[in-house]
């Protein structure tokens, strides 16, 4: 394997150096304005030993700088090299702050002067910003594995990034598509609403119609024995009509819904109408059709209650009835004078 010249050398060459090396030099730099500046304002005061105290107290504050890089992330020890550098800081930064207070610009290097504890300060907060920030030194094997887990971590972010904004679109997208379906599902369930509306409207007119019906007309027993035609083995053919042949199927409550009036009871007494029910069923309920003193005699023989008169200008009015729906002139009763009942 190749390394590099630093490596070679025991250095180990990185970011953290690079800053350390730009810090350093401005260090250096601004040390030796200080000496200079420092030089020419106390050498009129101390004369020869204002060289070697200038010297000292500025090597002694890059001394500080470095012991303070040394120092790394231990804060303890960092922070004693750190406070004496600070008040080291002040002294040699009071030197040409009081000369300017005194003289106005200085003597000597001018603007250097005025620059000098401007300097001298801003190099120390820079120190004290960036040192807690660098950590300690590294291999570059260690290095290596930071950036490669710094690269995963930025990569797994950007990543994440990238699947936020596809969800974010997809959300979007389903909101847009859900308000679609959801106004169209509710145009949808408006409209069933207005035809169930309509149709229930037009069902209660029907309804209260028909109950009106209903009520002022009522249907005959005999509709509900109507029987309903069924698929299977229906051929079409005319309904079967009543018939009062013998055997036929009519009965007393038939005749008596037809008249539309109560079904006589034996032994209650009996109106016109349900008088006329009871002597129409028995006069037909045999064939040939009976006589007036054969229905007279079934009817109170079956418990009916009527008077003999009454039933013989029943039987006259049912035969007269007759004779004028066969286009026939109106005969005598076919027995003749009429005798008296039990004659």
């Amino acid at each position: 394997m190749f390394k590099n010249k630093g490596e070679k050398d025991g250095l180990s060459w990185s970011p953290r150096t690079l800053v350390l090396s730009v810090l350093g030099t401005i260090t250096l730099g601004v040390a030796v304005l200080s000496v200079a500046v420092s030089y020419r304002i106390l050498v009129p005061h101390f004369g020869g030993w204002a060289a070697p105290t200038v010297a000292a107290l500025d090597a002694l504050w890059v001394v500080l700088q470095a012991t303070e890089i040394l120092a790394g992330n231990n804060t303890e020890r960092a922070a004693r090299v750190r406070r004496a550098g600070l008040f080291l800081t002040a002294v040699i930064a009071a030197v040409p702050t009081a000369d300017l207070i005194q003289t106005g610009t200085g003597e000597g290097l001018g603007l250097a002067v005025v620059l000098t504890p401007v300097a001298i300060v801003s190099t120390k907060g820079v120190w004290w910003l960036v040192l807690p920030s660098l950590g300690r030194k590294v291999s570059p094997a260690t290095r290596q594995a930071i950036a490669t887990r710094r690269q995963e971590v930025a990569d797994r972010i950007e990543q994440m990034e990238a699947d936020a904004a596809d969800k974010e679109e997809l959300l979007r997208v389903a909101q847009r598509l859900n308000e679609r379906v959801t106004r169209a599902e509710t145009d949808y369930r408006l409209s069933a609403l207005k035809a169930q509306q309509t149709m229930i409207e037009t069902l209660h007119a029907q309804a209260e119609t028909t109950a009106t019906t209903i009520s002022e007309k009522s249907l005959p027993a005999l509709v509900a024995r109507i029987e309903l035609p069924e698929l299977d083995g229906w051929e079409p053919s005319a309904p079967t009509l009543p018939v009062t042949s013998r055997g036929a199927a009519v009965t007393l409550e038939d005749l008596a819904a037809v008249k539309g009036v109560p079904v006589p009871r034996p032994g209650e007494p009996l109106d016109d109408d349900q008088l006329d029910v009871v002597v129409r069923y028995l006069r037909y309920s045999e064939d040939p059709p009976r006589s007036y003193r054969a229905t007279a005699k079934a009817l109170h023989a079956a418990g009916f209650i009527s008077s003999e008169e009454r039933v013989r200008h029943a039987c006259r009015e049912m035969k007269r009835t007759e004779a004028a729906d066969a286009g026939a002139s109106e005969t005598a009763d076919e027995d003749g004078a009429e005798e008296p009942y039990g004659a």
